[in-house]
């Protein structure tokens, strides 16, 4: 077990004045599994590359534990990753695949055999050891890939995208089948992904990076009720939280034809700021569908029918359409409005986010 500390790591690519990682400070405890998240290019793969020993570190350093690993080969890192391509030897049966590293490392052979067979029970390969990878499915491949690293009992597991070759439906189940063994060994993991469902789901913990910089790092619902600046805001979440620009007079965001109110704190930071808008967010399922008196215009564009949920997209009446991208809001799945019909929306009181129009960054009190 270990903890893994990244103190100001920096990533240049040659041809490059722009780090792909940005000085990143990032303190991961022992045991703990946690979330690298973001869009393409936002340098998460780079960051786990660089813990691996497959990157080079320009500046800062990178720890594992109490050592130092910043130039250390990644062979005597003490860690084992999981790649989305899953890596497997094809003429080499699952045990052997399982067991090629121990082999490597003279772990003797009555002892690979014993942690081969250990890992398969927890994996449920054990009916699967004489198969080749070409007889087993996608998951069961990708099962192998993450045997053949807990056998050689590591100090960090790192998976990068390890579920990305996957169906739908069998990513759904195997992200709950590896959020539970990693509980279940208390192996300190780093997980990358660009999927923010699946990252909400597993890690104890989610940081969200952006062009090699780390904008927020909280827990799962921490990082969905306090978002430290818009971008996190509408990358956590599904669907996205409604985030648009707003004028503010009076104390008052103007949407549409209703004015909503805005919090003394809020308003203080936009006046430092000189801002006469607010960018005011609000999720699909914290607004009300009200009467005409109580809420603002929306023209419905598109209902989706999910079976216990429902969505409506929709332009605010009197929004320029061009300029403004639709509303989502979740309504009853067996009262949906119709296309075309003008319906009236009400952000529940508390339940909004302001940001800053000019920095992007959460107005007022600061994320817990």
């Amino acid at each position: 077990m270990a903890t893994v500390t990244y103190d100001h790591t920096s990533r240049f690519y040659p041809g490059s004045d722009v780090p792909a990682v940005d000085r990143l400070n990032l303190d991961i405890g022992d045991g703990e599994f946690l979330v690298l998240v973001g869009p393409s290019g936002c340098g998460k793969s780079t960051s786990l590359r660089m813990l691996a020993g497959l990157e080079d570190v320009d500046e800062g350093a990178v720890r594992i534990g109490d050592r130092d690993v910043t130039s250390m080969p990644p062979g005597r890192r003490d860690i084992a990753m999981v790649f989305q391509s899953y890596a497997l030897y094809p003429h080499m049966t699952v045990a052997q695949n399982m067991a090629f590293a121990l082999e490597m490392a003279k772990v003797p052979k009555s002892e690979r055999g014993a942690r081969v067979r250990e890992a398969a029970q927890i994996l449920d390969l054990m009916p699967y050891l004489d198969r080749k990878p070409k007889a087993l499915s996608g998951g069961q491949r990708q099962r192998v890939a993450m045997g053949r690293a807990i056998v050689r009992q590591p100090k960090v597991f790192l998976m990068d995208e390890p579920l990305s070759n996957l169906d739908a439906k069998l990513r759904v189940a195997t992200r709950s089948q590896i959020a539970a063994l990693q509980n279940r060994l208390g192996i300190t993991t780093v997980y990358v992904t660009h999927d923010q469902v699946e990252a909400m789901t597993m890690g104890d913990r989610v940081a969200v990076l952006k062009d090699g910089v780390l904008l927020q790092c909280d827990t799962p619902l921490a990082l969905y009720r306090r978002p430290a600046n818009a971008f996190v805001a509408g990358f956590i979440g599904s669907p996205a939280m409604n985030i648009r620009e707003f004028e503010v007079a009076k104390g008052h965001a103007r949407v549409g034809d209703v004015d909503v109110p805005l919090p003394r704190e809020e308003l203080a930071g936009l006046a430092r700021e000189g801002s006469d808008s607010v960018l005011l967010g609000f999720r699909p399922e914290s607004v009300d569908l009200v009467g005409s008196e109580e809420g603002f215009p929306v023209v419905v564009r598109l209902v989706e029918e999910l079976g216990a949920d429902a969505y409506l997209y929709g332009s605010i009446v009197g929004a320029d359409p061009t300029d403004s991208p639709d509303i989502v809001a979740r309504v009853d799945p067996d009262r949906t409005p119709r296309i075309g019909e003008t319906v009236h929306l009400r952000v529940r009181p508390g339940q909004e986010h302001t940001f800053s129009p000019k920095t992007g960054d959460r107005l007022g009190a600061q994320p817990a």
